[in-house]
């Protein structure tokens, strides 16, 4: 499969935010909602999540079921328009403790279509932003992709990236491949690096 570009997930993301602007109603709306929010990302949310997971505690004391849930990376608690979201997240966070560890998720979402809080779990970083806002955040679900984020400081990552050129030029310069030609070459190469990583070698989506 075609991995889309962030250009084209954006725009697919403001579509989508102007297609559910007035979703209000969690038993009627929620599976198709996720369905084309998956969708945004070119993946099959049915390739990866499933719909109301039943969980309880090891005590078979309490039970419940996950609206939406992705074993090992995401959970989602969704309400109804206007409804508590605190609340929410407090019975997101009980779902994942009685989830075994190996499914425990990274990543918790509550939503009530129009307000979204996405939680990452190892970081404790929190997102809180609107429908209409979803394009402007769109890269944190970049999970969805299989990209997790790194929070590596730019001063370690220019100072391995300035290493391992180092290694490079030296080896070049082993084999003769010396002065301009050689300095030409390592310029063109960080060149391709960093145009690489915004996606300007991808093939443009009609």
């Amino acid at each position: 499969m075609q991995r889309l570009t962030w250009d084209v997930i954006r725009n697919r993301a403001k579509d989508f935010a102007a297609e559910w602007s007035t979703a209000t109603y969690e038993k009627g709306e929620t599976q198709s909602f996720y369905n084309d929010f998956f969708a945004t990302f070119g993946v099959k949310r049915r390739s990866v999540a499933s719909y109301e997971k039943r969980v309880q505690t090891l005590d078979k004391g309490r039970s419940g079921f996950i609206d939406l849930f992705w074993p090992g990376t995401l959970l989602i608690e969704q309400k109804s328009a206007g409804l508590d979201l605190g609340k929410a997240r407090g019975q997101a966070l009980d779902y994942v403790d009685w989830l075994p560890d190996r499914d425990q998720p990274r990543y918790v979402l509550t939503c009530d279509f129009q307000r979204w809080r996405l939680l990452d779990l190892d970081t404790g970083d929190e997102t809180h932003f609107t429908l209409s806002e979803l394009p402007k955040h769109i890269e944190r679900f970049d999970f969805i992709l299989g990209r997790q984020r790194t929070f590596t400081t730019q001063a370690e990552v220019n100072i391995k990236a300035a290493e391992l050129m180092g290694r490079l030029h030296d080896a070049l310069e082993a084999k003769r491949y010396t002065w301009h030609d050689l300095e030409r070459l390592l310029v063109r190469l960080l060149f391709c690096l960093f145009a690489d990583d915004t996606g300007i070698f991808e093939p443009r989506m009609c």
